[in-house]
């Protein structure tokens, strides 16, 4: 959990310039962003120009965690990122086509990382990771061994620079196209759940795993 008070860095970069009354600073917004979403998009740039992947993560306190294979171009201490993660929550559909647009909840951060050396932090932050995506996974599973963490960066980037930016509400057509004869308003978009695909034998689907849910349900 974040203090109500605890807000981020306002900086020349997440300076809200364009429609910044939906941007705000403040951790008790960005934080349940972060621990709803399920992917990051890490960019960077380096000898070979711009980049961008997609990779999971979890927030750990004030720490954005992060994990790759020891050879990754990204996972370098003092490399400046740009990470981004974004919850699509509706479809604006408006009676001009200017007028489209979307729900959503983002944060972008930018920072240098730190690589986790020490095996106990290391091994607590993939636990963290783990248990992100599926919460109580982590004590149903074997954890790293020494040649998987040998083989394993983790990054560590503080939550210091960082926006949340939100829309909600349905869409702002002009005045004179309120009288237009199309349809206007919003689709709901969720992240759908189907049926568990079990790939192990007489073995039961734990609660944590038939259980699973992100944020709202639709419908």
């Amino acid at each position: 959990m974040s203090s109500p008070d605890l807000r981020t860095a306002r900086t020349a970069r997440t300076e809200l310039r364009r429609r910044g009354q939906r941007g705000s600073h403040d951790r008790a917004v960005i934080d349940p962003i972060l621990d709803e979403g399920l992917l990051c998009h890490v960019a960077w740039a380096d000898d070979y120009g711009p980049a961008v992947i997609p990779t999971t993560y979890a927030r750990l306190g004030g720490d954005l965690l992060m994990h790759g294979a020891v050879a990754a171009r990204w996972l370098q201490p003092g490399l400046p990122l740009c990470v981004a993660v974004t919850l699509l929550d509706g479809l604006v559909l408006a009676r001009s086509a200017m007028h489209h647009s979307a729900n959503y909840r983002a944060v972008v951060l930018y920072g240098e990382g730190e690589l986790i050396r020490d095996h106990a932090e290391k091994r607590r932050a993939l636990e963290a990771i783990v248990e992100h995506i599926v919460p109580g996974r982590s004590a149903f599973t074997r954890g790293p061994s020494v040649e998987e963490l040998a083989a394993t960066s983790v990054l560590r980037v503080p939550i210091v620079e960082a926006s949340a930016k939100v829309r909600t509400g349905g869409p702002v057509d002009d005045a004179e196209d309120l009288g237009l004869p199309w349809w206007a308003g919003v689709i709901p978009v969720g992240i759908g759940i189907g049926p568990v695909i079990a790939v192990c034998k007489g073995v039961a689907v734990p609660d944590h795993v038939g259980g699973w849910g992100r944020g709202a349900r639709i419908g």
